[in-house]
């Protein structure tokens, strides 16, 4: 049984990724593979990521929120975070953020497009809330709430 590498270790063991631009999303696998995640599973639609989950559950979901069967693809953050209090990671990868309802965008790190790939590694390690989006949405809040 071969052993995975320290850096391995802090990434999840299995990633969804629905993104339905095929180039981004074999380079995105290709990120994936190189950061030693072996479960892949590259989905170019809602319905064909929802079977996905069916079969079994994500660590984390890298998802593209406007793809071809559904311009609202956020909808399916919403459903995993409410299916189990463990719910997977969540990432989302648009090319306009502002679309996402507020709401919703607190439920995992915004990567805007274009962005390097590489990026996504460092976010599913450390397995917060920490792209861009994101820390302005926090400094937002607690700016807010003083």
């Amino acid at each position: 049984m071969a052993t995975r590498t320290r850096e391995a270790e802090s990434t999840p063991d299995n990633v969804l990724v629905v993104e339905d631009d095929a180039l981004l999303a074999l380079s995105i696998e290709d990120v994936l593979r190189s950061a030693g995640i072996s479960e892949i599973e590259v989905c170019p639609t809602i319905a064909l990521a929802m079977e996905a989950i069916d079969k079994a559950a994500p660590e984390a979901i890298i998802l593209d929120v406007h793809l071809a069967d559904r311009e609202d693809g956020w909808a399916l953050a919403e459903l995993v975070t409410c299916l189990t209090p463990d719910h997977p990671q969540i990432i989302f990868s648009t090319a306009a953020p502002e679309e996402i309802p507020p709401d919703v965008a607190k439920l995992g790190t915004i990567f805007e497009k274009p962005y390097d790939p590489s990026m996504l590694i460092e976010a599913l390690r450390s397995r917060s809330s920490r792209g861009i989006f994101s820390r302005f949405r926090h400094a937002f809040h607690a700016a807010s709430t003083n």
